[in-house]
């Protein structure tokens, strides 16, 4: 079959800052593309600058273009469940403001109920003691950030590296998934 016959899907989702975001859905079979963008605000053609000023109304947010005949969006759910705090409304981990909330945004009607079904998976596990704070909101424009944010981990490995040992997330995400983080890989 020729890959220009084939039928991608998207899925978007915000988890604190993007260059955290992108590696672990990056090394996923059937995922083809993975970009940092902005979405979710009122601001047109939102900059880096915008979107860290807290005042354009925009999530910092990954954008992953898929092949759902090898990954499901439900794995993709998966996977997201495990990078992010989601009982925090406040940002994520060391980053903090509304750009760095998280949100689940559907493409689809099927999307929004398996992104329900997968958080209220989520809620009953009681894996976590704080209520999952986590929205589900239809996808808006998708704003690619600046090419210098495209592959951050890949572009500056010691400055993501640094980034995200200082962040908190890599404790937490032991702290509440332990081996059972892997098990989705």
């Amino acid at each position: 079959m020729n890959d220009e016959n084939k039928k991608y899907e998207v899925a978007i989702f915000a988890g604190g800052c993007f260059w955290c975001m992108v590696s672990p859905f990056d090394i996923l079979d059937g995922v083809i593309k993975v970009e940092s963008g902005y979405t979710g605000g009122h601001l047109e053609n939102p900059t880096y600058k915008d979107v860290k000023s807290q005042t354009s109304g925009h999530y910092e947010a990954i954008r992953i273009i898929y092949d759902p005949e090898i990954i499901t969006y439900k794995k993709l759910l998966d996977v997201y469940w495990r990078q992010i705090d989601p009982t925090d409304d406040g940002g994520q981990f060391h980053d903090r403001g509304p750009s760095y909330r998280t949100a689940i945004f559907y493409t689809t009607e099927s999307q929004r109920v398996e992104a329900e079904e997968s958080k209220k998976e989520l809620e009953n596990s009681k894996r976590f003691e704080k209520p999952i704070v986590t929205q589900i909101l239809p996808a808006k424009t998708f704003y690619l950030a600046e090419e210098y944010h495209q592959d951050f981990y890949k572009k500056s490995p010691e400055e993501y590296k640094k980034d995200r040992g200082i962040s908190g997330r890599d404790e937490f995400i032991r702290k509440h998934w332990g081996e059972d983080y892997y098990s989705i890989f």
